[in-house]
């Protein structure tokens, strides 16, 4: 059978069973992926919201893990029927590797719990990778039976494309597909958190003249994009330059995840985490509420989760251009060291301000050790028959990607909470800070 004869990929055109989500796509539904998505796992995707904390910035991004899942799903199955006619395509992967690669585009954030990214970024002993987390999910026997008798697959094949696991030729090419420079994961949520955000950002790329444009690239390793979608493979580089800047590292968000940081830094040796990461996400925040409570930082907890929304306010932030020094010094840094310098801050502000500032009403918002995909995709010239890399084509992908995309879009800034915002315009941070460093070393 050819992968245009997968029932998914010919259910693209008959319109018999379809869900929809917004704006106004149509997602197929073969009985076998209804059954997939109907499992308790799978359903406590729609508990999850996609992007946690940017809801209290703006306040429509209530979009979930659910949604965002069904949306890869579906240009997962369009990128799958522009491929099928390649036949570079065709010799790497065969129609059951296809079918997985469908089940592992359904599935590729099963692992996710609520505000994964903010906490993975702390690198805490006990704190898994979510990836580990989807093995836990896959391997369940309510999912791992449908996998068997539906797709004739395992987890273990889902999880070697999730993670670009060796073997197979197959698997670098889907994992490029699902999770590369230029993918069906990134296509879908970068117009999708636009979208629910309310701004354009995320939207300005032509995601139909992308998709048909995918090929694979040289090496055969990967997915590379014909000439014609060369502009649209930079547009899509710029909005995610974009969303970064305006949504993702607003500073009002980094404040809030800066809350939550240092609030589940607090407590994570009270949790049993395992447990914690498999709840939905009223169940964590129910759960980090009353564990806060009556605690010296319960106003970290309840300014994000309580009845009344009460962020720090930002103090102090410092950018590559402009304060090359302090940031290169607090980027990238371990968290407890940070935490050691925001309470040496904190000291230092309360003789300054003449009153008590306790360590947690000080807090330092840096760029994860963990750095962003960057966009290294090829462009193929058919008429010449060669590739050349995106970045050496466009100055725009030169600048955003070749550079270090992380340094550019984030900050380091130092919050404060607001009962001590008044009269702080006069403090000598960065004096603070180079006294804070000398006192405890640069780790």
């Amino acid at each position: 059978m050819a992968i245009s004869q997968l029932p998914e990929i010919q259910s693209l055109h008959d319109h018999r069973s379809l869900v929809r989500i917004p704006p106004e796509e149509d997602i197929p539904l073969t009985p076998r992926v209804k059954r997939l998505i109907d499992t308790a796992p799978f359903r406590r995707l729609s508990r999850i919201s996609q992007l946690g904390l940017v809801s209290l910035v703006y306040p429509a991004a209530h979009h979930t893990r659910f949604e965002h899942s069904l949306g890869t799903y579906r240009l997962a199955l369009l990128s799958l029927d522009q491929l099928s006619s390649d036949p570079r395509f065709q010799q790497l992967v065969d129609t059951r590797d296809a079918g997985i690669f469908l089940a592992a585009a359904l599935l590729h954030d099963i692992g996710h719990w609520p505000f994964c990214h903010p906490i993975e970024d702390l690198q805490l002993p006990g704190v898994p990778r979510h990836e580990l987390l989807a093995e836990h999910f896959l391997s369940t026997p309510e999912i791992a039976l449908i996998l068997q008798e539906d797709w004739q697959t395992t987890p273990a094949e889902i999880l070697a494309i999730l993670n670009n696991f060796p073997g197979k030729a197959s698997v670098p090419v889907l994992n490029s597909l699902l999770s590369g420079p230029i993918d069906v994961d990134k296509m879908d949520y970068l117009p999708r958190d636009s979208l629910h955000a309310g701004v354009p950002y995320g939207r300005h790329f032509d995601r139909q003249r992308l998709l048909g444009s995918i090929c694979v690239n040289r090496q055969g390793d990967g997915i590379a994009i014909g000439e014609k979608g060369r502009t649209a493979a930079e547009m899509m580089v710029f909005s995610r330059y974009v969303m970064f800047s305006e949504v993702y590292w607003h500073h009002a968000v980094r404040s809030a995840t800066a809350m939550l940081q240092r609030a589940f830094f607090r407590l994570h040796t009270t949790i049993d985490l395992p447990e914690l990461f498999r709840q939905d996400e009223s169940q964590m925040v129910d759960h980090l509420r009353r564990l806060a409570s009556s605690t010296g930082f319960e106003d970290l907890v309840e300014g994000l989760f309580g009845p009344r929304r009460v962020l720090y306010k930002r103090l102090s932030q410092f950018s590559l251009l402009k304060d090359p020094d302090f940031y290169s010094r607090l980027a990238r840094q371990p968290y407890e060291w940070l935490v050691r310098l925001s309470d040496q801050i904190a000291e230092r502000i309360g003789q300054h301000l003449g009153c008590t500032v306790r360590a947690d009403e000080v807090l330092i918002d840096t760029p994860p050790a963990k750095l962003e995909v960057e966009f290294d995709v090829s462009i193929h010239y058919p008429d010449e028959d060669c590739y050349r890399m995106l970045g050496d084509v466009s100055p725009v992908v030169h600048a955003l990607a070749h550079t270090q995309f992380d340094d550019y879009v984030k900050r380091v800034r130092i919050f404060l909470h607001p009962r001590l915002a008044g009269g702080t315009d006069e403090l000598p941070i960065e004096t603070f800070l180079e006294e804070a460093i000398d006192h405890i070393g640069q780790p």
